[in-house]
């Protein structure tokens, strides 16, 4: 179904059309990645969080998404590019409709809105949310890209809400840029123990931090 004639849906069928598509993307997603949740340090219990995680595929926030038990998913937001889901009918509906991202103008020179407060008003309606500190996918050879701040002025706007690191392994293997023809492999999600900012500690120091506890819970050298 073309992105125009979602358009034009009674709020409904709109709504109907998006659980649908929601359902279908995440089986499909399974069936490829077979995808594996380890909840090393934490547990999936209805917990407003921020899950943040590494970023090295255009699939990244849909597999954690999709391995996220049914209760959770539901309540959990995708942190995602305006500029990139915007780009077309067909992705507004499935950014907006089927995932209720986030939508972060990555463009300061057009911004209307302060993208921390965004995120911040998300957990006021009791979101959780998936955020990728690095800002962007990583192409390097790097392991991580360097955190932007975002995160950091999130965790001193909402203390209080969980920040959980996720190792992604596999799915930029899975999915290699400029593909569009997945390649069939075992993806796994670990899920570390929860972070919280602690009181007068510098951005630095804070992103240094979280930056060890996601290299942490990197099991293979080679993901």
């Amino acid at each position: 179904m073309s992105g125009r004639l979602m358009a034009s849906l009674s709020p409904a069928l709109r709504a109907a059309a998006a659980a649908l598509t929601g359902r279908a993307i995440s089986v499909f997603a399974r069936i490829v990645t077979a995808p594996r949740a380890i909840w090393a340090g934490i547990e999936p219990v209805p917990r407003q969080r921020v899950y943040f995680a590494n970023h090295t595929s255009n699939g990244d926030f849909v597999l954690l998404w999709t391995v996220l038990p049914r209760a959770l998913r539901v309540r959990t937001r995708p942190v995602a590019a305006l500029d990139y889901w915007l780009t077309s009918p067909l992705r507004a509906f499935i950014g907006r409709d089927v995932f209720n991202a986030v939508l972060i103008d990555r463009r300061p020179e057009s911004r209307t809105d302060d993208p921390v407060a965004q995120m911040a008003r998300a957990l006021d309606e009791g979101a959780s949310l998936i955020l990728f500190p690095e800002g962007q996918r990583n192409a390097t050879d790097a392991v991580l890209l360097p955190f932007k701040s975002g995160l950091y002025h999130l965790a001193r706007q909402r203390p209080g809400v969980d920040l959980v690191p996720v190792w992604i392994s596999n799915l930029n293997s899975v999915m290699p840029k400029g593909e569009i023809i997945p390649v069939p492999l075992i993806c796994t999600l670990t899920f570390g123990a929860p972070l919280h900012l602690a009181p007068d500690e510098a951005k630095e120091a804070f992103l240094a931090r979280a930056e060890a506890a996601l290299l942490a819970l990197r099991q293979d050298p080679t993901t």
